[in-house]
């Protein structure tokens, strides 16, 4: 054989012996990967043979599967649209699944491990018995309440959040974003009609598709003064101490005065803390920052909540929507001390401090707890395919103790007034004992100011039975205003549902 033949006959040897290994490497370590790959069509086929569990809040379905003719044999459906979207999720055939549809995918699919017993049962009768339902903790009422206030809102807002728990489970009782969408199409088993309406919705410039109440952070403004508040009465401030207030405060090392909303806001030199939460006094609370510093307001932010990175909302503690963790930002300087001036507006809700709508809430529910911050869920329930069989029920679990009992009833106090006789009126609720902290915080040079309120609602005996956050996002002059009286309608809506207690 001559040399070019040889050459020839080693490469197509080599080739062979390449061919050999790779399929050797996809039978022994890549077969399961593509067997359950979501774009293998045999893998598909099967899925959508058995009808996929329902996903229910308040004793109605918001997640269903109806039945088709096609080769997919039945269809997701989102009975609630864009309502219950952020709440939900979704489930496509070929794009990738969010929220609850995926965090209990297995569960609703009904190839979860719970549920082998139904499939080795579906072996002899030739059965497809159907998934898993899942069971949420919303209430409907606030949840419908929450979608019409935040989409019909009085500042024509169009971007926004709200979010609502039981502070004494933390139960979510509502959960909306705005602006919304509508799941359905991107369930269709048209896949490139499906795509298409992705495409279109993360276009969007309002981004749809983000959920603001749990996964967006933006300056807190004025709710902030809570955490001060608290770090200020472990540090033996009194309700009725006396802190520096004035007209205007200039920070040391830095130019640019802080003043406050308006002139008629705490002009005294001094004023009580009572009266600075209640009024909302930004230079009281920028000199009381400085005067607790950096570290002092950073680990009792910490404590509320602000820089955890492995928070979820779903079952407890197993997965669910992420959360994005809020941040207090940098207050020192280059040196490692103490920044004034950088201390002073992030102790009014300003500079780096970014916070998400889950934290705001979470923040009213443990000052209304007693001091106890309870984790939150969204998922109440499991129930087997027979809907009498119970796979998992949450036993609502303290997440952390940021403040004392007493220092939680001074500062429920203090929100209280705010709402008896301050910038919170408009959550009041006739026969209810409310307590808020609204926040007005700027957002850019060009734009308008962001409107938040946070808050909770105590019965006659005392007992907390709502918390909320509402955001209103670029609402301007009466933003926070508009998102109490928002706040106050969502609380009375789960005050009224008895099924969200």
């Amino acid at each position: 054989m001559n040399a070019p033949l040889r050459r020839v006959g080693v490469v197509v040897i080599v080739l062979f012996g390449l061919l050999f290994a790779n399929l050797n490497w996809i039978q022994a370590y890549k077969a399961d990967e593509y067997r359950n790959s979501d774009y293998n069509g045999r893998v598909q086929v099967a899925e959508y043979k058995r009808k996929r569990g329902n996903i229910e809040a308040g004793g109605t379905a918001f997640a269903v599967s109806k039945e088709t003719s096609g080769e997919l044999t039945y269809l997701r459906t989102y009975p609630g649209g864009a309502q219950y979207a952020h709440v939900l999720g979704y489930k496509p055939v070929n794009l990738a699944d969010r929220g609850i549809e995926k965090s209990e995918n297995d569960f609703l699919a009904g190839t979860s491990d719970q549920l082998i017993a139904n499939r080795v049962k579906d072996l002899f009768t030739g059965d497809q018995t159907a998934g898993g339902n899942v069971l949420l903790t919303i209430s409907k009422r606030a949840q419908d309440v929450a979608f019409k206030q935040l989409r019909d809102n009085r500042n024509g807002v169009t971007k926004g959040a709200a979010i609502a728990i039981d502070p004494r489970t933390g139960a979510v009782q509502a959960l909306v974003s705005m602006p919304s969408f509508d799941p359905n199409p991107l369930a269709s088993h048209d896949t490139d009609e499906a795509a298409a309406a992705f495409n279109e919705l993360e276009r969007n410039p309002d981004g749809p598709l983000k959920n603001r109440a749990l996964g967006e952070v933006l300056p807190p403004g004025s709710t902030f003064k809570i955490v001060v508040a608290a770090a200020a009465l472990e540090n033996g401030v009194t309700q009725e101490t006396q802190i520096p207030a004035g007209a205007s405060y200039t920070p040391p090392t830095s130019g640019t005065p802080i003043r406050n909303a308006a002139q008629s806001i705490c002009p005294e030199s001094q004023v009580p803390l009572k009266e600075a939460v209640r009024e909302s006094c930004n230079t009281g609370f920028a000199q009381l920052g400085v005067r607790l510093g950096a570290d002092a307001i950073k680990e009792k932010a910490r404590q509320f909540g602000f820089e955890q990175d492995d928070l979820t909302v779903g079952r407890l503690g197993e997965g669910g929507h992420p959360v994005a963790a809020s941040r207090t930002g940098s207050m020192e300087n280059a040196d490692g001390g103490d920044d004034p001036a950088a201390l002073a507006q992030s102790s009014i809700g300003q500079r780096d401090v970014r916070m998400t709508p889950l934290q705001g809430a979470l923040i009213a529910a443990t000052v209304a707890n007693g001091g106890s911050q309870m984790r939150p869920y969204l998922v109440r329930q499991l129930l087997g395919p027979d809907r009498t069989t119970d796979y998992y029920t949450a036993r609502p679990r303290e997440l952390r103790k940021p403040v004392s009992g007493q220092v939680a009833a001074d500062l429920r106090e203090m929100m209280v007034s705010v709402v008896e006789d301050g910038t919170g009126r408009n959550a009041r609720i006739s026969g209810y004992t409310v307590g808020g902290k609204t926040g007005t915080a700027q957002s850019g040079p060009n734009t308008r100011d962001h409107g938040w309120f946070i808050g909770f609602a105590l019965d006659k005996d005392g007992n907390p039975v709502s918390a909320v956050c509402v955001l209103l996002e670029e609402a301007g002059d009466g933003g926070s205003a508009e998102a109490a009286r928002i706040g106050g309608q969502i609380m009375r809506a789960a005050i009224a549902d008895p099924g969200s207690r």
